[in-house]
C-alpha cells in the first residue's frame, strides 16, 4: 500500500521539493492533502499534477478562484480557512503529515495531526520554538513520531540513529553564516533586503532568508533541537560553517563526533523522513569533499543579536520563545516590506521580550494569547 501524505505548506520550498520526491517514488508515496495559504495558481497546477483527495486554501477570500480553477475536477474536494487545515490533517486515510507552513500558523494543524495519531515530519519549526513543551507532552501521550526535516535537525537524527541510550554531550549545530557574515557589524544598518535575500548556499523562501541573514533561523533551530533531542540550551553549540556541507553533528560521552554531510539539498531530509529507518536512491548531486575545504568559525553574538536572543528566551522558558517568535515574524515581514531596518529587528523583538508578560504556564491558550500580545506590541513599535 501506497503511504498517504498530507502537505501543509505545498507551494513553499519545502512543500515543491517534497513533492519531487513523492513523484520520484510513486510506487510508495501518494499525495491526499495539499494546502497553500495564498497561491492559488500553483495549488491548482499542483492538484491537477498529483491528484489529491482535497485541497485547502488557508486564505478564504481566494476560495472561490480557487474552486473555478478546478471546477473541472469534481474529485478534488476543495475547501478554505484555518479550521480546514485542522480538520483535513485527521482524515482516516492519511499516514503521515509534512507540516511545511511557514511560521506560527503550523502550530495548531500539527496538533491536530498528533491527535489524530499521524506521523509528523517536522518542516515548521515555529511549532516547537513556540510550544515545545506541549508538543512534546502530546506525541508522547498520543505516540506519535516527529521526524525533523531541517536539514540541521535531521542530520543530528541520523547522527543518533543506532545509538540507543547513549548520552548526548553536545550538539554540534551548523549555520552558513547568511550573506553578512563577513561584513563589519557598522554596516548593517545600511543592508537592503535585497542585500539580505541573497543567501550564498540555499535557495529557500523569503521569510527564512531574512532569519538566516540575521541568525534568528539559527536561534530558532536551537530552541527546536533542544525539544526534539532532549538536550538543555548550553548544551547546543552553533558552528558557523560557510560551505553547508556539514549539516550537523553530534558528540558523545566519549568524544566522539558523528555528523552528517551532504550537498545543500532539501530533497535529503526530506526524503529520510518520509522513508525512515529506510534510505531509498535518490538522483541528484553527490558530494565531492576534494573539491572545497570545510572551515568552521564561532558566531558573533554581538553583531547577531538575534541569535543571542533566541538563547536568552530558551533559558527563560514559558511563554518566553512564543513571544520571541511573534515579534520575529512582525519585523521579518516589516523589513521585507521596508517598514523598518536590518539593525530595527532584534531592537524591536529584544524590547517586545521585555514588554509582554512572562508566563511559565505550557498550554495552548497561552501561546495564542502571547503571540497575539507580541505581535500588537512589536507591530506598534514599527508603526511608532
Amino acid at each position: 500500500m501506497k503511504k498517504q501524505i498530507c502537505i501543509l505548506g505545498s507551494t513553499g520550498s519545502i512543500g515543491t521539493q517534497a513533492l519531487k520526491v513523492i513523484a520520484e517514488h510513486a510506487n510508495r508515496y501518494e499525495v491526499y492533502c495539499l494546502t497553500a495559504n495564498n497561491q492559488v495558481e500553483l495549488l491548482a497546477q499542483q492538484a491537477r499534477r498529483f491528484n489529491p483527495d482535497t485541497v485547502v486554501i488557508a486564505n478564504e477570500e481566494r476560495y472561490n478562484e480557487l474552486q473555478e480553477l478546478l471546477a473541472d475536477r469534481p474529485d478534488i474536494k476543495v475547501y478554505a480557512g484555518k479550521q480546514a487545515l485542522c480538520d483535513v490533517v485527521k482524515a482516516d486515510p492519511i499516514d503521515m503529515v509534512l507540516t511545511a507552513m511557514v511560521g506560527f500558523s503550523g502550530l495548531e494543524p500539527t496538533i491536530h495531526a498528533i491527535k489524530a495519531r499521524k506521523k509528523i515530519c517536522l518542516a515548521n519549526k515555529e511549532t516547537l520554538v513556540v510550544a515545545g513543551e506541549l508538543i512534546c507532552n502530546l506525541a508522547q501521550e498520543y505516540r506519535v513520531p516527529i521526524l525533523p526535516v531541517d536539514s540541521e535537525h535531521s542530520a543530528i537524527f541520523q547522527s543518533i540513529v543506532g545509538e540507543g541510550d547513549n548520552a548526548i554531550e553536545k550538539i554540534l549545530l551548523t549555520a552558513s553564516g547568511g550573506p553578512f557574515r563577513t561584513l563589519p557589524k557598522e554596516q548593517l544598518g545600511s543592508v537592503t533586503k535585497a542585500d539580505a535575500l541573497r543567501h550564498p548556499t540555499w535557495a529557500m523562501g523569503a521569510k527564512i532568508t531574512i532569519d538566516s541573514a540575521t541568525m534568528m533561523n539559527k536561534g530558532l533551530e536551537v530552541i527546536e533541537a533542544k525539544w526534539l533531542f532532549g538536550v538543555e540550551a548550553d548544551k547546543i553549540q552553533v558552528l558557523v560553517h560557510p560551505q553547508s556541507i556539514v549539516h550537523s553533528g553530534v558528540q558523545f560521552a566519549d568524544g566522539s563526533v558523528k555528523a552528517q554531510l551532504g550537498v545543500p539539498d532539501m530533497c535529503l531530509p526530506i526524503q529520510y523522513a518520509f522513508s525512515y529507518p529506510d534510505r531509498l536512491p535518490m538522483r541528484g548531486e553527490r558530494l565531492d569533499l576534494f573539491k572545497q575545504p570545510l572551515e568552521f568559525f564561532e558566531p558573533d553574538f554581538d553583531k547577531f543579536r538575534c541569535l543571542a536572543l533566541a538563547y536568552e528566551s530558551i533559558r527563560k522558558g514559558g511563554n518566553m520563545p512564543c513571544i520571541l517568535n511573534a515579534a520575529n515574524e512582525v519585523v521579518n515581514e516589516a523589513f521585507r516590506n521596508d517598514q523598518c531596518t536590518f539593525l530595527d529587528m532584534p531592537r524591536i523583538i529584544e524590547a517586545t521580550m521585555n514588554r509582554v508578560a512572562f508566563d511559565r504556564t505550557a498550554s495552548l491558550e497561552v501561546y495564542l494569547h502571547s503571540d497575539a500580545e507580541a505581535r500588537r506590541v512589536a507591530s506598534e513599535m514599527i508603526k511608532g
